[in-house]
């Protein structure tokens, strides 16, 4: 069985989960995984398959509450401000209802909705520590 581990004390902000993600599952690949959500659930879809494939996988979030302080409302709110700073690229009058749930206590943090995404994939176990 494979085991990812993620390490929750080293997780300061969105960049640095990412970075986690690609040392435990990007290792070898000739390219990295930018900070995308849907990135992210790209990859578990490859996980998804190997699993399917015989070969189970389990992640382990040691010291998820820090990473959950570090990607909860601040954290969140940047993410959603550095999308609305590129128009070009991002559904704007989407990121301002996110960012108005948020603000008004309705919306999801970056950590929920990692969570979420792992939630979308019951074949990985995924275990908060």
């Amino acid at each position: 069985m494979k085991q990812y581990r993620i390490d929750g004390a080293e997780v300061h902000g969105i960049s640095d989960l990412y970075e986690q993600f690609n040392r435990e599952l990007m290792a070898e690949e000739d390219w990295r995984l930018g900070s995308s959500l849907d990135g992210f659930n790209d990859i578990l879809y490859r996980v998804d398959g190997e699993i399917r494939e015989g070969d189970p996988a389990t992640f382990v979030w040691i010291d998820h509450a820090h990473s959950r302080d570090a990607l909860g409302f601040d954290e969140t709110q940047r993410w959603l401000h550095n999308k609305l700073s590129q128009p070009n690229s991002f559904n704007q009058q989407r990121i301002h209802s996110d960012l108005d749930d948020l603000q008004n206590g309705r919306g999801k943090t970056y950590f929920e909705l990692i969570l979420e995404i792992f939630a979308d994939h019951p074949l990985i176990e995924l275990q908060l520590r």
